[in-house]
């Protein structure tokens, strides 16, 4: 692709030769000729001199490059962008692989694929250039909106409610049963019985190995918008709030609810019936016990003010030496105490 042609795409002016052949992406250290890569910030210029690449997107402000440049206000977006021009995506063949198992009563939307060993029940509905991928499982009554891209291996219980646009990453579990156990007289367990569903919205990410549980009643929300990373437990009743993210390995206990734009750094932990109010972030290994205000920055287990929660650590190691110090001035006191001798 010539970069003239990119820079239309893009939307975004051209400095230099746009005559030049691009045909990936590629990070600043390691582009070659054809690369086109990206400089997002002035800590990073001094590279431009003695990079490889056939182009660059940079920011306003920002010279010194040797090869032909795209000026953008945005140069992450602009990039990425980029890479979705050059790379484009490998879609699969329309239509039901011979090996899948597909009902009758199932409904595909036009220019659906449905891949191999593929099983769907029942009452499914499957959207328009939707596409499942191998060994994907969808139970009855499962609805899935347009244009989504369902990995291999992965599992939708029934009723589960899916909007357009969502990307479900490999071996993801939505709608199997919340973890609700009743306790007997005798000490054994009686399973509760979970009866509602799980509802993602449009243009949701949730990525490989995550799960969502059905609600006991009602129903698990993951709003639009969301991301959900890799291994990440969203507990029956949840509700997710819109563009909310969700790092590798958190944990959220039931009826856990984020507000808009919550941010839960990589092994965050929730207790349940716990809010979180919109747009905080709890840094990674942060244990929620309590609700927390919206639009702060929180650390540690139990979760604070992330200021304060560096104050109390930075505390910590005065604290060693101070029951010596007690003892010292304990003894003084005790020396001062003493009466005189005539």
């Amino acid at each position: 692709m010539r970069l003239s042609d990119l820079a239309s795409r893009l939307g975004v002016p051209v400095e230099g030769d746009g005559s030049v052949e691009v045909r990936r992406a590629s990070g600043l250290d390691e582009a070659g000729p054809g690369d086109v890569t990206f400089v997002r910030d002035v800590k990073y210029a001094a590279k431009l001199a003695t990079t490889r690449a056939s182009a660059v997107v940079l920011p306003p402000g920002i010279g010194g490059a040797r090869v032909p440049v795209l000026r953008s206000p945005t140069p992450d977006l602009h990039f990425l962008q980029a890479v979705m021009a050059l790379h484009p995506r490998v879609r699969a063949p329309v239509g039901i692989h011979p090996t899948a198992l597909v009902d009758p009563t199932a409904r595909l939307g036009e220019g659906a694929s449905v891949g191999p060993y593929v099983v769907i029940e029942a009452g499914v509905t499957v959207g328009a250039r939707a596409e499942i991928g191998p060994h994907v499982v969808i139970r009855r009554g499962v609805t899935i909106g347009d244009d989504a891209w369902i990995h291999a291996r992965v599992v939708i219980r029934e009723g589960t409610r899916i909007g357009h646009r969502v990307i479900l990453q490999d071996g993801a579990i939505l709608g199997a049963d919340g973890f609700g156990f009743a306790r007997r007289p005798d000490g054994t367990h009686q399973k509760i019985p979970q009866v509602g569903i799980v509802v993602i919205e449009d243009d949701v990410e949730i990525q490989a190995n995550a799960c969502v549980d059905r609600a006991t009643l009602d129903v698990t929300y993951v709003r639009r918008g969301a991301k959900v990373d890799n291994l990440v437990q969203i507990a029956h009743n949840c509700d997710i709030g819109p563009d909310s993210i969700l790092c590798g390995q958190v944990g959220l206990a039931g009826s856990t609810v984020l507000g808009k734009g919550v941010t839960l750094a990589g092994q965050a932990a929730v207790a349940g019936h716990v809010h979180i109010g919109e747009g905080a972030t709890v840094l990674g290994q942060g244990g929620v016990i309590k609700d927390l205000e919206a639009g702060q920055i929180y650390a540690g287990t139990p979760t604070l003010p992330v200021r304060l929660h560096h104050k109390f650590h930075v505390s910590i190691p005065k604290l060693v030496d101070l029951p010596a110090e007690v003892r010292r001035l304990e003894a003084r006191v005790k020396a001062l105490e003493q009466p005189e001798r005539p």
